[in-house]
């Protein structure tokens, strides 16, 4: 990043190879639209190019990014509706495994379109905590440098958000609702 900052442009290739994947899958989680999250990721890209000057050697550029991507983020939701996000059935199946018998995997499958609802009615800040520290397995550091924080008040964001999950999971078993 550093080259790209001293204006090697020519090296914001690199970065996006490194590190668009996981930038996409973050994306993605929050989202739940594999077009928005592609252009999210986009946006990222172009917003490092355009504030490569702003960034300082003093931090983790992993955060720095993914600061940039949650106020991409934070941008896509405030032009979507406040309606909830809906759920493509067919990205569940990615996740279920295919050495359980048929019914374990419905029932499976039923837990994670519930998890997966649960989470969606979750706000961002819970749901953007959740993705950082469950599904892109960032420590509560870097986590917390991301949401510009400190690391106990990361944990105390988690730990929160993971009661609410819970909370609406269990909500959404007992009283089941058309996902």
């Amino acid at each position: 990043m550093l080259a790209v900052r001293d204006g090697d442009i020519d090296r914001l290739g690199e970065l996006f190879e490194r590190h668009h994947r996981r930038l996409y899958a973050f994306c993605a989680q929050l989202t739940r639209q594999p077009a928005a999250a592609e252009d999210i990721v986009q946006n990222v890209f172009h917003r490092i190019l355009k504030y490569r000057h702003t960034y300082r050697d003093n931090g983790n550029f992993t955060a720095w990014m993914y600061h940039l991507a949650r106020n991409c983020a934070a941008d896509f939701f405030q032009k979507q509706s406040t309606a909830p996000v809906p759920v493509d059935p067919g990205d569940l199946h990615a996740h279920a495994s295919s050495e359980s018998p048929p019914d374990a995997r419905a029932a499976q499958t039923d837990d994670l379109a519930l998890l997966r609802a649960a989470l969606d009615r979750l706000p961002v800040e819970h749901r953007e905590i959740i993705v950082l520290s469950r599904l892109q397995n960032l420590g509560h550091r870097e986590a917390a440098r991301i949401l510009d924080c400190s690391v106990g008040a990361a944990k105390v964001r988690a730990h929160r958000a993971l009661k609410a999950l819970r909370e609406t999971y269990l909500a959404l078993r007992q009283n089941p609702q058309p996902l």
